[in-house]
């Protein structure tokens, strides 16, 4: 039987860092991990980072270099973003502890994305949009910045303490739910819930939504479902 953590990615997003690259790589594999991907890198196979790799060389050759984070995460069912700062536009932000069961409950079935941001500025805000959970490392308020690959290791112990009682079912993927928001976009204007040309409003109703799905993630039925109801209501709307 796969085990549940083969379906957990941990996607670091532009580092610059060899050195980071070859310490996540091991904090991973410490961890009883092996999935590293990388978003535009700088540079990832060098010397430093096969140094700083040491015995976990091998997840560092086996990483997956991709062009953008919406490749990476385009087959993924549940994102989950790490970030040090706060803010309105950014939701609710909750410690690791918090959100372990939940990832670990849909790792069994799904493929789960974790990701990181890079090491000057982190995740940018269209990155964060992509999230349906947000997540943080509780630290000293004098000194909260985290090294990357410590962050890494940090959130990949935490979920190698724990075990998933109940498997979350079977979720669709990010490109799906994409076409889905796409669907509920236009729903929504044809409704007037989203005034004509008022673009604020508009993009935060999708990003609550997004967050509202993305925390929990949808069935292939309950996507389905969505789909059918937005369709009905187009065609209702034609109709009147």
């Amino acid at each position: 039987m796969k085990n549940w953590k083969e379906n957990i990615s941990f996607i670091l997003i532009e580092p610059k860092e060899p050195g980071n690259i070859g310490a996540a790589a091991r904090a991973i594999k410490n961890m009883g991990f092996s999935n590293l991907e990388l978003v535009r890198p700088l540079k990832h196979m060098t010397d430093e980072a096969k140094r700083m790799a040491c015995n976990s060389i091998d997840v560092l050759e086996h990483a997956t270099v991709y062009s953008s984070c919406n490749e990476a995460i385009k087959d993924k069912t549940m994102i989950i973003g790490t970030t040090r700062r706060t803010g309105k536009q950014r939701g609710p932000i909750l410690p690791v502890t918090a959100c372990l069961n939940r990832i670990i409950a849909a790792a069994k079935k799904n493929n789960i994305a974790i990701l990181f941001g890079r090491e000057d500025r982190g995740l940018l805000n269209k990155e964060i949009a992509q999230c349906g959970l947000l997540m943080t490392i509780p630290a000293d308020p004098l000194s909260p910045s985290l090294n990357l690959a410590q962050s890494v290791l940090l959130v990949a112990y935490e979920l190698s303490r724990r075990t998933y009682k109940n498997a979350a079912p079977e979720l669709v993927r990010h490109e799906k739910l994409a076409v889905l928001y796409q669907h509920i976009n236009t729903t929504l204007k044809l409704l007037g819930y989203i005034p004509r040309g008022n673009r604020d409003l508009e993009k935060k109703i999708m990003t609550n939504l997004k967050r509202l799905f993305g925390r929990s993630g949808l069935t292939d039925w309950e996507c389905n479902m969505l789909h059918g109801i937005c369709t009905q209501i187009g065609k209702k709307m034609k109709h009147s």
